[in-house]
């Protein structure tokens, strides 16, 4: 058994990046600028990078990319308060994991936009902490966010395991020192999970992993 367990949030315990893949596009839609779904994994998903610059080609300004990136924000806002939704299996499996060992959530998701989704998803009671995009510099793929959750638990990376979807968070965490499990969605077909030390097909998984049964 590990020392503590530290959780993605989108795409592990929510269903929101189709969500967040739609409020970009439809505000680049206002810039002339279409978005494939291959562009938002290889950009936002992979790299971790903003497909919003996808926009500065299509000539817009300072100005023009805060409007729109206002736009998306609020598109995404409005979809997480009507849309967003637990993952099967999820709350059954942190209720199993509750109270073994320490568990935190390590989101790239801003602190607004995260308890939007969680108003009434019913799970921020199983974690003993959460760090959201506003507690630490660099986001993911950098190794920050979960060296920051190391510390703030007090424990030996090597000693923790993560539970991450996509690409950049399980090279995060890899890079983090953490031992990694990735359950790719829908959404990371196509993504190099060669960092993570196990490839589960769902969550239901995880409990057979760590000997809960």
């Amino acid at each position: 058994m590990f020392d503590g367990i530290f959780w993605d949030n989108d795409g592990v315990l929510m269903e929101t990046e189709h969500l967040y893949y739609q409020a970009n596009a439809e505000a680049l839609t206002q810039a002339g600028v279409e978005l494939s779904l291959d562009d938002f994994r290889r950009i936002s998903l992979c790299r971790g990078e903003s497909v919003l610059d996808l926009a500065a080609g299509a000539g817009q300004g300072d100005s023009e990319a805060a409007g729109l990136r206002r736009m998306r924000d609020e598109i995404y806002y409005r979809l997480l308060g009507g849309e967003a939704r637990v993952i099967p299996g999820v709350r059954e499996t942190l209720e199993r994991l509750h109270g073994r060992l320490p568990m935190a959530i390590v989101t790239s998701c801003r602190r607004e936009n995260f308890l939007q989704m969680h108003r009434a998803s019913g799970l921020l009671g199983y974690f003993d902490f959460i760090l959201t995009r506003e507690d630490y510099g660099a986001s993911k793929p950098d190794p920050e966010p979960y060296r920051t959750a190391c510390a703030r638990a007090g424990l030996d990376p090597g000693r923790c395991l993560a539970i991450e979807d996509s690409e950049r968070g399980v090279n995060s965490a890899a890079r983090a020192g953490l031992v990694v499990a990735a359950i790719p969605g829908p959404m990371n077909l196509g993504g190099d999970f060669g960092a993570a030390r196990w490839l589960l097909d769902g969550i239901h998984e995880l409990p057979v992993l760590l000997n809960l049964d």
